[in-house]
């Protein structure tokens, strides 16, 4: 297996034309090697940096081992460490699994446009979501102070690993307490506050303005997702205000019926946090993985806008969240998906089939946990009947 992506990802190294945002990365950056300490300043052929301290750490080491950025392919190489780095959390966070069987990690290894994003492009999405996958891995393993140092390092290189943190919260508040939980948050802040102290000891504003720049409006050119609405609709507040909406109802759907239904129900959970002489409440593997993967996708799907790279996020999450489908099923919402991703420019048909598979896995996936809390409290129930028939 290693051998075979070791070949994949010399093969890509081979292609031409590569470059897209990595010479304004290392514009970005050299402003900050060259003394620079305010954001609004630091800009490349791309616009200002928009990226949190992390960011400007990793991709100013990259600037100085490829020769002020001059030699890409030094970069693509480390990127193919990167990659096989990756595969490998992944494939470990598989391997800790009981919802699927090992082989599905092969399914892993078949995207042209993932292998392109990583091995070609240097993007930060894939750094910022190697550290993500190294964080969940932390969390099978239960350690949650490693997981929230590995967490704010990829919110320190790229924000979109904020689609993890509301399951990530409940998470550590089931398996912790509410003093425990405010305790590793704090050290995630503390952690962004140290990364981010040049910049915040100078001009705070400016690096809170950019690093963390929710209002922005992304070009319509690159979308992938939304391409069946007009650039008006795409760049109004109206629709920005709809997704955000979206989000937020799905999100609840899920923390009140599939992650905390079967704990109890929400007032439960968060009382158990509370108290002393709490409980701790069964978590397992496929629970923390589930949840975290789950959470993440419902995030991409109100997204208000996926560029290519942004395919990086969640790819390696599919097969995983598809698995209770038929195979039949699974393989052409997974052909689908990346037909829609492989297709350039993106296109109206294509953006709607998007959209359509985002909505099938979801509904798949509400459908699936809730049947399986049924049939576990039915199981229990039957349980319960079973020994009171003993009993009598």
């Amino acid at each position: 297996m290693h051998y075979t992506l070791c070949q994949i990802c010399d093969t890509h190294i081979g292609l031409p034309d590569t470059e897209i945002d990595w010479k304004a990365y290392m514009q970005e950056v050299e402003g900050f090697i060259q003394g620079e300490r305010d954001y609004t300043l630091l800009k490349g052929d791309t616009g200002p940096l928009v990226y949190p301290a992390g960011f400007v750490y990793i991709y100013s080491t990259l600037y100085y081992i490829t020769n002020k950025g001059s030699n890409i392919r030094i970069a693509q190489y480390i990127f193919e460490g990167l990659y096989l780095i990756n595969q490998a959390i992944v494939f470990a966070i598989y391997g800790k699994s009981k919802r699927v069987p090992p082989y599905t990690i092969i399914l892993l290894c078949i995207s042209k446009r993932f292998h392109s994003i990583y091995v070609l492009r240097c993007f930060n999405d894939p750094v910022a979501m190697t550290f993500m996958y190294a964080a969940i891995l932390a969390m099978v393993y239960r350690k949650w102070t490693m997981s929230a140092m590995l967490y704010s390092i990829a919110i320190s290189i790229k924000m979109n690993v904020l689609f993890f943190f509301p399951a990530y919260g409940i998470i550590l508040w089931m398996a912790l307490s509410a003093w425990k939980t405010i305790a590793e948050l704090g050290l995630m802040v503390l952690i962004q506050l140290s990364l981010a102290y040049p910049f915040l000891s100078t001009y705070p504003m400016s690096y809170l303005s950019k690093a963390f720049e929710f209002s922005r409006v992304f070009d319509y050119t690159w979308t992938v997702n939304w391409r069946m609405v007009t650039e008006e609709t795409f760049t109004s507040s109206r629709f920005a205000t709809m997704l955000l909406t979206g989000h937020a109802v799905t999100l609840l759907m899920f923390i009140l019926f599939i992650w905390c239904g079967p704990k109890g129900g929400l007032i439960k959970v968060l009382t158990n946090g509370f108290s002393f002489s709490r409980r701790q409440m069964k978590l397992t593997n496929d629970d923390i993985i589930l949840m975290m993967f789950t959470c993440n996708f419902i995030g991409i799907m109100f997204s208000r806008s996926l560029h290519y790279q942004f395919y990086s996020w969640y790819f390696q999450t599919i097969p995983y969240l598809l698995w209770q489908c038929t195979w039949t099923i699974m393989i052409i919402l997974l052909t689908v998906i990346e037909g829609c991703w492989q297709t350039f420019p993106s296109t109206a048909n294509s953006s709607w089939a998007l959209a359509a598979c985002h909505v099938m896995v979801l509904l798949r996936l509400f459908n699936d946990v809730s049947e399986s809390d049924h049939q576990a409290t039915s199981t229990s129930i039957d349980k319960d009947s079973h020994l009171e028939q003993i009993k009598q």
